[in-house]
This record gives C-alpha cells, sequence and structure tokens, in this order.
C-alpha cells in the first residue's frame, strides 16, 4: 500500500505544483481510512486554491479523475480535498480535520 501512496502522492505534488503560485507553502496530507482506502488533501494558500479548483471547478475535477484512474489500477479508493489555511485551520478547531 505505501508504494501506490508514495506514487498517488508524487504525481499530486507534480500536478499542483503546475498550477500553484506559492508551492513552498503547499502542504499534502494523506490519510489511510482503511484497506485500499486513501485520503489526500491539499492545503493551500487562498489564492491557490482557486487556481487548482479552476474556472467552475473543471480543473480540480480532472485531477480528480486522473488520481481516480490511477488508485483503481491498484484497487484503491481515493478522494482529494483542497483546502486554503484559513478553512483547514477553521476545520481543526471545530475537530473536523482528521
Amino acid at each position: 500500500m505505501q508504494l501506490i501512496t508514495d506514487k498517488l502522492r508524487g504525481f499530486l505534488q507534480y500536478v499542483a505544483v503546475q498550477f500553484i503560485e506559492f508551492p513552498a507553502e503547499a502542504q499534502l496530507k494523506v490519510t489511510e481510512l482503511g484497506p485500499k482506502k486513501l485520503r489526500f488533501k491539499l492545503v493551500l494558500t487562498q489564492t491557490d486554491v482557486a487556481l487548482l479548483i479552476g474556472r467552475n471547478g473543471f480543473t480540480a475535477s480532472a485531477i480528480r479523475s486522473v488520481l481516480r484512474a490511477a488508485a483503481d489500477r491498484e484497487g484503491v479508493q481515493v478522494s482529494l480535498h483542497i483546502h486554503s489555511h484559513q478553512e483547514e485551520a477553521e476545520m481543526l478547531a471545530k475537530g473536523e480535520g482528521h
């Protein structure tokens, strides 16, 4: 499972850096939700969130589609959440930031 997690993490890091302005401030968090089930969370600056999501969410949707396709080949379910640092801090304060 670690090999596929590392491959998917590398893919997301590569793709995200192509779209965002402040890669040094980006965080990629991975949570194993169960056997063969992963959650990826990109935490970015507010402006980078807008860039990565894209117009009408098309960019984020395309990234999620490719991520799912790569994971499906290995029999792994994945989800991708994109948040700003402020949204992440608010979720952690509420106890929702697993």
